[in-house]
């Protein structure tokens, strides 16, 4: 009986990594394109920023 609890462990570590290794791996839904909408916005508003320094 030991010895199959032995035999075990390696099958449970193996059965985890493999399911770490698939979300790991997914296809993540959210893009890039959310996150450069809010840096394009950032920059329209730092530019706005800087254009009524300017006129000081």
């Amino acid at each position: 009986m030991g010895a199959l609890a032995w035999l075990l462990i390696p099958l449970f570590a193996a059965v985890g990594a493999a399911l770490w290794g698939r979300w790991a791996a997914r296809q993540r839904t959210a893009g890039d394109g959310e996150e450069l909408a809010g840096y394009a916005r950032f920059r329209e508003a730092m530019e706005k920023a800087n254009a009524g320094s300017d006129a000081l």
